[in-house]
């Protein structure tokens, strides 16, 4: 086998879960079909039969590239110097995706469909647990957490972050189309700078963006 070929095999996965990703947004989870994905994706439908049973699997898929994404983030968040600047790293992780407004509405209709399909339900809660625990888990081990406003401790803050995040995530999909990913990014740091001041009384000397 050629090299070429061989990249284009190892490639083929992420290829079909890209225009499924693009599908579903555009169409909704039901509406999508197999055939949508392959004529998306540029390939036979038969060759994703190869890969994916069906889109329950695709979603599957999906949820384990996003769980990978999400623990390679948190590992940049973990290793910033103050929290706020963690914050920062997870409110605009999204701002340099080629297609923001795609991935928003495609994360929405997940979320709907999650409330009506018992297997994407577990999947989505499975990606919902593994993103809080971790963000929790930053919040606990930073010194900042004792400077939280009302005694709110890590779990209630994550809480209240992926609150704000989410409904960010869900508006944008309101958003004319042509807003430059710096002015996104722009956007997300103005909400996570205005929600550290609401939740934190005071931060520690080391953070430099009061």
């Amino acid at each position: 086998m050629s090299t070429k070929r061989a990249e284009t095999t190892l490639d083929r996965p992420t290829q079909i879960l890209d225009a499924a990703m693009i599908c579903f947004a555009e169409r909704g989870f039901h509406q999508a079909s197999m055939h949508d994905i392959s004529a998306e994706a540029g390939i036979s439908v038969g060759l994703i039969y190869r890969y994916f049973k069906n889109k329950d699997e695709v979603i599957s898929a999906m949820a384990a590239e996003h769980k990978k994404h999400i623990a390679e983030l948190l590992e940049r968040a973990g290793q910033a110097p103050t929290l706020l600047e963690s914050l920062e790293i997870l409110f605009t992780s999204n701002c340099c995706e080629s297609s923001p407004q795609v991935l928003s509405a495609f994360v929405v209709d997940l979320f709907a469909e999650a409330s009506r399909n018992p297997t994407v339900a577990k999947i989505v809660r499975d990606v919902v647990r593994t993103t809080t625990k971790g963000v929790t888990d930053l919040i606990a081990r930073s010194p900042e957490i004792k400077y939280a406003a009302h005694k709110l401790g890590p779990e209630a803050i994550a809480d209240m972050i992926f609150a704000v995040n989410d409904g960010l995530m869900m508006r944008s999909v309101l958003q004319r189309s042509g807003v430059s990913s710096a002015k996104q990014r722009e956007r997300q740091l103005d909400v996570a700078r205005t929600l550290w001041r609401l939740l934190f009384t005071r931060t520690s000397h080391a953070n430099g963006h009061n």
